[in-house]
C-alpha cells in the first residue's frame, strides 16, 4: 500500500523541499490549520480530520472527519490511528514540528507509537528527518550528504550502539537521556556511517539542510 502522509499546521518555510516527500500517489491527510499548507504543498487532500479550532471547517470535496475539541487523541494523533485502521505502514509527518513545543513532543511521541507497533515512520521539517531506530531496524546506513546527524536516547537508556565511519565513533556504547552525547555526527566525506543497536530506542535526527 502506498505511504500515508500526514499534514499538520506548524510554519513550514522550504515548501519546495517538503513537496519532494510527497509522491503522487500517496494518500493525504490534512490535519484542521495543516489545510492553510495545501495550495503551496499542490497536494490535494485524500482525508481531512480536525475539531477546526484553528481553521475554519472547509467543505471540500473530500471525505472530512470532524473531531470534537474535547479529546484524548490530538488531530494528528487520531490522524495516524485512523490510517493504521485503513492498513498502512509507512507514514511521513509533515508540518508537526514548531512553537508548541508540548505538541512537538506529543508527536515525537508518534513515532515511538509507530516503531513499537512495527510501522515505518519519520517526522520532515525544513531542516532535517527525524525517525526512531531499534534492534528491529538492523544497520541503518546515512550518506555523507547530510550536514549532520544525531543520536538521542528515546525513552530510557539506549545499548548496544556501534556507530561506524562516521568523525566519532562508537562501539557497543551506552546512550542514556541524562546525557545528549550523540548531538552533532558527522558521516566521514565519501564515507556511508553505519549505526546500529542491541536494545532500547534511538531518536535518530539527520540534519540535510546545509545552512543549519
Amino acid at each position: 500500500m502506498n505511504r500515508c502522509i500526514i499534514i499538520g499546521g506548524s510554519d513550514i518555510t522550504d515548501y519546495n523541499r517538503i513537496k519532494n516527500y510527497i509522491g503522487e500517489n500517496d494518500f493525504c491527510i490534512y490535519c484542521d490549520s495543516g489545510l492553510y499548507h495545501m495550495d503551496k504543498l499542490e497536494a490535494e487532500p485524500d482525508l481531512i480530520i480536525g475539531d477546526f479550532d484553528s481553521h475554519p471547517e472547509p467543505h471540500l470535496d473530500a471525505e472530512t472527519i470532524k473531531l470534537p475539541t474535547e479529546k484524548d487523541d490530538t488531530d494528528t494523533v487520531y490522524a495516524v490511528k485512523e490510517a493504521i485502521k485503513r492498513g498502512f505502514t509507512d507514514f511521513v509527518l509533515i508540518g508537526v514540528i514548531g512553537r508548541r513545543f508540548d505538541h512537538t513532543l506529543g508527536n515525537l511521541a508518534i513515532l515511538l507509537m509507530l516503531e513499537k507497533e512495527n510501522l515505518s515512520g519519520k517526522i520532515v521539517d525544513d531542516y532535517s528527518e527525524i525517525s526512531v531506530i531499534s534492534e528491529k531496524s538492523g544497520t541503518i546506513e546515512i550518506a555523507d550528504g547530510c550536514k549532520y546527524f544525531s543520536l538521542l536516547a528515546a525513552g530510557g537508556e539506549a545499548s548496544g550502539i556501534t556507530i561506524e565511519d562516521a568523525k566519532y565513533s562508537l562501539k557497543d556504547a551506552s546512550l542514556t537521556m541524562e546525557f545528549p552525547l550523540g548531538v552533532s555526527n558527522e558521516v566521514l566525506p565519501g564515507k556511508t556511517a553505519k549505526v546500529s543497536i542491541k536494545e532500547g530506542r534511538l531518536f535518530l535526527i539527520i540534519i540535510t539542510d546545509r545552512n543549519a
